[in-house]
């Protein structure tokens, strides 16, 4: 049966990157449809676009020798990410790497489909790597339990980086940066994006907000040790990044576009 799958799985593979993306079953909660909107893709800065949803960031850096996409979304806004891109005049196939934020269904969902079509390497934390890799919130994740956070696709090969650790991309270059709290693995991503001599620090803010599932405590009890610290410690690091444009995983959380969805009550 394990060689049937993994055969049904390389074959779908190779017809992916010879025809059109295939997405993964939809995740359906009380906001995804609202968050899963479509919206033009725009330039952010330089070589830095926005490819996302309405309420859900996804966003792509560019060069001629390959792309980096930071974020998939849902599992359903995959094709959307896709059409996004290729709207820009760039294509999905020529993307090499793929990083996360965090690893709950909203942002980590849409990442197997656009792996499998790209053949892209995927990289996080050991946490986040974990999580990916078994398609589900790990235990120490705060919001571990909560239905529609618990399972997305997985994503079977990631390979584990380090905190402070450059990833390339041919000229391309970006930086983890662990901000754990939100979830174990939370990764906060920055770079530089330039146009003609201007060139500005942008910083790919992970979540930090404190959401929980029912009866977890951020302060500690019998089944988790406190992660107070470890959030204030992620909070003072984000505080001291050089940044000059601020990109959240909501956009709503940092600015206002057309169609972006203010609501973000639940899992984030």
């Amino acid at each position: 049966m394990r060689m049937l799958i993994a055969a049904m799985l390389a074959l779908s593979s190779m017809a992916q990157r010879g025809g059109a993306l295939v997405p993964d079953p939809p995740i359906e909660c009380n906001q995804c449809v609202a968050w899963n909107t479509e919206r033009e893709p725009f330039r952010i800065f330089g070589d830095t676009y926005y490819v996302g949803t309405a309420g859900l960031s996804s966003v792509l850096i560019a060069s001629e020798q390959g792309l980096i996409l930071l974020d998939g979304a849902l599992p359903q806004s995959a094709p959307l990410i896709d059409r996004n891109i290729r709207k820009l005049g760039l294509r999905t196939e020529k993307i090499r790497l793929i990083v996360n934020s965090h690893t709950h269904f909203d942002h980590a969902g849409g990442i197997a489909a656009l792996q499998r079509f790209s053949g892209a390497e995927v990289v996080a934390t050991g946490p986040g790597a974990e999580a990916l890799r078994q398609g589900r919130a790990t235990k120490d994740d705060p919001q571990h339990g909560f239905v529609d956070t618990d399972a997305f696709p997985r994503v079977p090969k990631v390979r584990v980086i380090k905190n402070g650790e450059k990833l390339r991309v041919g000229p391309l270059q970006i930086t983890a940066r662990f901000t754990p709290g939100h979830t174990p693995g939370g990764t906060t991503w920055t770079w530089r994006s330039c146009e003609r001599s201007r060139c500005l620090d942008i910083v790919y803010a992970d979540s930090l907000n404190a959401v929980s599932a029912p009866g977890f405590r951020f302060t500690g009890d019998s089944t988790h040790p406190s992660i107070v610290d470890r959030f204030a410690q992620s909070i003072k690091m984000m505080e001291e990044l050089p940044c000059d444009i601020l990109i959240s995983v909501h956009p709503g959380f940092s600015m206002r576009i057309p169609g972006h969805v203010n609501n973000h009550s639940g899992t984030m």
